[in-house]
């Protein structure tokens, strides 16, 4: 079975934090908006994430983190996007699956747990892949089976991040680096999860091979990798 082409794309700070700390409550999409010399730059990461791919994976824990468990406001429908999301825990509510639902074409509720809120709608454009137990590799194969899915943009957390990374599951790195430094040994990276321990490991970490490099306005910068296999 084959595999969609994979890109993870954050915005991070020059640190490498993909948060602005540590709690939840903190997020750059709610803070970066807020501090001088980096506000006036924000919306150029908006601006490129609209042209990613129209597949777009991202995690439970994130969407509840922007808040889509208690909006009541409608969202502007995103009809050619389908948004794949993995939630075991679950951190969506019933209100969260169904606010995603309204926002964008198909919903893809990537789950292990068999008691997910999910379960309890019944929306055409949502669809519950369950397993036993995630396997990543095995994750993107059906979606690119069953949803002929060619290309996947990956927003998720830097734990997630991490596990597509040593599964050898990234393709392409897409980072726009906004003109800050959070600092924080508990902050997210763009990349985190387990480490490597000894030399033996090293085949573990990816090289990059440099694509572009754009200077954005107001000391913003965009650079795109392909990574090395």
């Amino acid at each position: 079975m084959s595999l969609p082409i994979t890109t993870l794309f954050m915005l991070e700070s020059l640190d490498g934090k993909i948060s602005t700390g540590s709690n939840d409550n903190l997020d750059v999409d709610k803070d970066y908006k807020n501090i001088d010399g980096v506000k006036e730059g924000l919306h150029q990461y908006y601006e490129i994430e609209a042209e990613t791919d129209v597949f777009s994976l991202n995690t439970g824990r994130v969407m509840a983190k922007i808040g889509v468990n208690e909006k009541t406001t409608p969202p502007e429908k995103l009809d050619m996007v389908t948004f794949i999301i993995i939630d075991n825990k679950p951190h969506l509510k019933e209100s969260g699956v169904e606010y995603l639902c309204n926002w964008v074409g198909r919903l893809i509720l990537v789950t292990t747990n068999k008691e997910h809120p999910a379960y309890n709608l019944n929306k055409d454009n949502l669809d519950i892949l369950y397993y036993d137990e995630l396997n990543l590799k095995t994750m993107l194969e059906d979606i690119e089976e069953k949803y002929k899915a060619k290309r996947v943009t990956i927003q998720s957390g830097g734990t997630l991040n991490g596990l597509f990374l040593r599964e050898n599951l990234i393709d392409y790195v897409h980072v726009v680096v906004a003109p800050i430094l959070v600092g924080g040994k508990d902050v997210p990276t763009l990349v985190d999860g387990e480490s490597i321990k000894n030399d033996s490991e090293l085949s573990k970490l990816k090289s990059l091979q440099l694509i572009e490099c754009n200077v954005l306005d107001d000391s913003y910068i965009e650079l795109i990798y392909r990574v090395n296999k």
